[in-house]
């Protein structure tokens, strides 16, 4: 199977392309932009291979979507390119109206037209998957209270109305036109190549920086966390083995306080980095509370049940191992996060990294 992956530069795409050209026999071709959080070095470790072709594109340009599909032929298509910081979406909404509107909308419709010249057999095995947020649902209030498929949705920030939109706009397509589409809502994902500006690798590199660690409010929220190579493995299951026209879940059991999460990362450091940065006796001593963000959502946890009865999927990792592993992968991979917080990781698009396979 030939899978054209959107986003396939960023954290969880990357993270998909990995698993993808490592465990399978499948080939991969990445359709990213290379906004700021799109990163080639996440790929290096595959990126030589035959199997994995790489191009530079807007998924707001229809002109360069349909080239892509003409030239490449996919038998799926998994839609992972988004705008997804919520800070950024309150700051500047407009650039995920455009992606993760417009841009759902352009793929849907250059996806669709491409399927529909398809010969019977290869049209019927097409699918268009779509990655969401569990961040659609809104909150939970903090009660014993789970998301599932049939959760009414409650978007609380630009970035998570936009997902809520494009959602809508991938279930319309199905019901309308026919399309074979499935999509799937996750929770927080952490793990490798996790860009910096998120809440995990924030807290490891401003600890070992001697940096404050910036926890809103009192650190109350509470998150479900994912391993990202769990959630790759489950994307994957989904688009060969998912119903089309059904909503998956995919959770990773592990609800945790902001503030337990930014806890046991300062003390796997005491563990791991004992020699801590001058005038710093414990990295606990480096966390700060700021101001809580407009419209914080308090709680989202995830009800994963159909994914594992369905198609017998659950997570290897639990957050303790997960957790651990995440905060030893950058501790031994110094050089990638210095190319991230130099930016210097954007040269390489330029460069060598970035030429298209043929």
């Amino acid at each position: 199977m030939k899978i054209l992956i959107t986003g396939g530069a960023g954290f969880i795409g990357s993270a998909v392309v990995r698993h993808i050209i490592d465990e399978t026999n499948d080939s991969v071709v990445n359709v990213d932009k290379l906004t700021y959080a799109g990163n080639l070095e996440s790929l290096k470790a595959v990126a030589i291979s035959e199997r994995y072709a790489f191009k530079q594109v807007d998924i707001c340009d229809t002109a360069a979507l349909e080239r892509v599909f003409n030239e490449r032929q996919p038998d799926a298509v998994m839609h992972l390119a988004a705008e997804s910081h919520v800070d950024r979406s309150i700051d500047g909404p407009a650039a995920f109206i455009e992606t993760n509107i417009i841009g759902t909308y352009t793929l849907l419709e250059v996806a669709r037209k491409y399927w529909a010249q398809l010969d019977e057999q290869r049209k019927a095995n097409f699918r268009f998957h779509h990655i969401s947020t569990d961040e659609v649902y809104g909150d939970l209030d903090d009660t014993d209270a789970l998301f599932t498929e049939t959760t009414a949705y409650a978007p609380s920030s630009p970035y998570s109305a936009s997902k809520a939109s494009s959602d809508h706009l991938v279930r319309a397509w199905q019901r309308t036109y026919g399309l074979p589409t499935l999509v799937t809502n996750c929770s927080n994902n952490y793990g490798p190549y996790h860009f910096p500006e998120k809440l995990i690798p924030l807290m490891i590199l401003n600890a070992l920086d001697g940096k404050p660690l910036p926890v809103y409010g009192k650190g109350n929220q509470v998150r479900d966390w994912l391993f990202v190579e769990d959630h790759a493995r489950a994307l994957y299951k989904v688009i060969t083995e998912g119903k089309v026209g059904e909503t998956y879940n995919i959770g990773g059991h592990n609800e945790k306080q902001n503030i337990e999460v930014v806890r046991t990362i300062c003390s796997l450091l005491e563990e791991l980095v004992p020699n801590k940065p001058t005038g710093v006796s414990a990295y606990e001593e480096l966390i700060t509370y700021v101001t809580d963000r407009p419209g914080h959502d308090l709680r989202y946890a995830i009800d994963a049940s159909k994914i594992q009865n369905e198609l017998n999927w659950t997570p290897e990792e639990t957050f303790e191992s997960g957790i651990r592993k995440t905060v030893e992968w950058y501790l031994a991979n110094q050089e990638w996060c210095q190319h991230v917080q130099d930016g210097s990781y954007q040269r390489e698009r330029l460069g060598a990294l970035s030429g298209e396979r043929v």
